[in-house]
């Protein structure tokens, strides 16, 4: 059996810290609230979610221009949540329940705000002019070159006080750091000291595919695919070839490594973009001496069109081959960026029965899972009403408040006691009567992920997809010293008639998500069904 590492082999937990709990009666969701859950996520039994660690969304202090990621000071907390006396005291409360505690970490930009970014902007003689990136215009006074920011227009704003532009490959009030600098990146390294010193666990991290750009800031070429633009925004009307996943962020990310392997057992994922073969190579190549994982996102990516068989083992599949020798893959359904898992499979009403497949697929494939706090109760997103919007970002494109509202405890919300920040969304759906429902979707994550902790194949196993199935399904086993398992999912609304090969002899059924199913050779998996047997 592998060495178990907690990052690589336990269950990993998003939360949205104004979303989890408000303990103070402001409609915020606070750090002492998430302490007061903790027992919900893991209390050492099985009536918990059993999650091995906890992710949160920015907690340092912040303008909010972008909720959180536009950081004023990474080594604070931010008054909304709390001060550092009650981020200790989260720390040490988890690591009681054997939880991990992960930050996230943003280290391309700061706030405009922060002190480092005003004695910047103070003169182009300041000895922190050179920790951003700063630029003449050209001859006619336009930018200096034809970059556009993640959320539309240019990526380069005028400093009418020092006659230059900087770089913001995000909101105007999020200006690029220069990692080119040494300084900088000695200063972003002793961030994660600060943290790890106090017992954080692992990190993160933001756009961890922008942190360098092509040295002489080249032009990017245009888009072919015009029409991918109206899906994600103005930002695809480029290739993003100078911008993003230049080469030498690779070698950031292994002395990113190197900080963070001072320490022992602590971990690192990075937010990046592209085909498998650009994400794995955050990984660091054959010696892996990069970071531990970097975030493996084409489930995020699934609408209507893409639940089905064929494409997801075809992601799957892809991932699995594009990993150096011993590299570690993970699956993630959903996050703070992106609509809602049942939101974008609920075509046809029938969202609800997709997400026990989904959770089946995401708790028994090889790898580590990322959960996003609310999906296992089944959590839409929201229709928000103008007014009550709160994503500054929504005036650049698309708003992200429907996938990030209040976790819904009971019938009456029990998130707070006073109006939420954001409005609840069917409060039928909520935890409270979920955990007295042991045919719900959150009885079926308890016992997917207790069940994932008991066995050596689901947490270490080797992979194997099965062929030769009937079109709508996607089988594969998981095996390790001799314990064997097997999951056979039906991505179809329809009845499929499964015949397992002579090979695959099942002895004990394990779980489904139509109740415990046979032990049996041949057998009617009926529409989006799931079921897991022990070979």
């Amino acid at each position: 059996m592998s060495e178990y590492l907690w990052w690589k082999h336990g269950v990993i937990y998003q939360i949205y810290p104004r979303s989890f709990q408000d303990s103070d009666g402001n409609g915020i969701g606070d750090l002492r609230g998430v302490i007061e859950r903790l027992d919900y996520l893991n209390d050492g039994t099985p009536r918990s979610l059993g999650i091995d660690a906890i992710w949160f969304s920015p907690t340092f202090p912040s303008p909010m221009h972008d909720f959180g990621y536009d950081v004023s000071d990474y080594e604070d907390v931010h008054p909304d949540f709390g001060d550092m006396a009650m981020m200790d005291r989260l720390i040490e409360e988890a690591h009681k329940r054997g939880i991990r505690v992960i930050l996230d970490f943003v280290p391309n930009h700061t706030s405009s705000h922060h002190p480092w970014f005003i004695e910047s902007r103070s003169s182009p003689d300041s000895p922190k002019r050179d920790w951003y990136v700063w630029r003449d215009p050209k001859p006619e006074g336009s930018p200096p070159n034809n970059w556009i920011g993640a959320f539309g227009g240019p990526a380069w704003e005028w400093d009418q006080g020092t006659q230059q532009y900087y770089l913001h490959s995000f909101l105007v009030q999020q200006p690029d750091l220069n990692w080119r600098n040494p300084e900088v990146e000695r200063a972003m390294h002793n961030v994660l000291r600060f943290w790890m010193d106090r017992g954080v666990d692992g990190f993160r991290i933001d756009v961890m595919d922008r942190i360098l750009k092509a040295p002489a800031l080249g032009d990017n070429p245009p888009q072919p695919n015009r029409e991918w633009a109206k899906i994600v925004g103005q930002t695809a009307l480029q290739v993003h070839d100078h911008d993003q996943n230049w080469p030498d962020i690779i070698d950031a990310a292994r002395r990113i490594r190197k900080v963070v392997d001072e320490y022992p057992e602590r971990m690192t994922v990075g937010e990046v973009f592209g085909a498998p073969a650009q994400i794995v190579a955050y990984y660091g190549g054959e010696q892996l001496d990069g970071l531990h994982l970097a975030f493996n996102f084409p489930f995020v990516r699934i609408y209507a069109n893409r639940w089905n068989a064929e494409h997801v083992r075809k992601r799957v599949d892809g991932f699995e081959a594009a990993l150096p020798a011993g590299g570690w893959p993970n699956h993630v359904l959903g996050n703070h960026d992106v609509d809602r898992f049942i939101t974008r499979v609920n075509h046809d009403g029938r969202g609800r029965e997709r997400a026990r497949v989904a959770a089946m697929l995401l708790l028994t494939l090889r790898g580590t899972p990322f959960v996003y706090y609310g999906e296992e109760i089944g959590m839409e997103n929201v229709a928000i009403p103008e007014a009550q919007l709160q994503d500054p970002a929504r005036i650049y494109g698309r708003g992200r408040d429907p996938e990030r509202t209040p976790m819904q405890w009971t019938r009456d919300g029990g998130f707070t006691n006073v109006e939420p920040w954001l409005p609840y969304g069917d409060l039928s759906v909520n935890v409270e009567a979920q955990e007295r429902d042991g045919d719900s979707l959150l009885s079926l994550y308890r016992r997917l992920i207790w069940l994932r902790r008991g066995s050596d194949a689901l947490r270490f196993g080797a992979y194997r997809p099965i062929d030769g199935l009937p079109e709508g399904a996607y089988a594969y086993t998981r095996e390790q010293d001799g314990d064997r398992v097997l999951a056979v999912l039906n991505f179809t609304n329809d009845d499929i008639a499964i015949a397992l090969p002579d090979a695959l002899r099942p002895s004990e059924g394990l779980l489904g998500t139509h109740g415990t199913p046979e032990a049996a050779q041949r057998f009617t998996l009926k529409g989006n069904e799931g079921r897991l047997l022990r070979i």
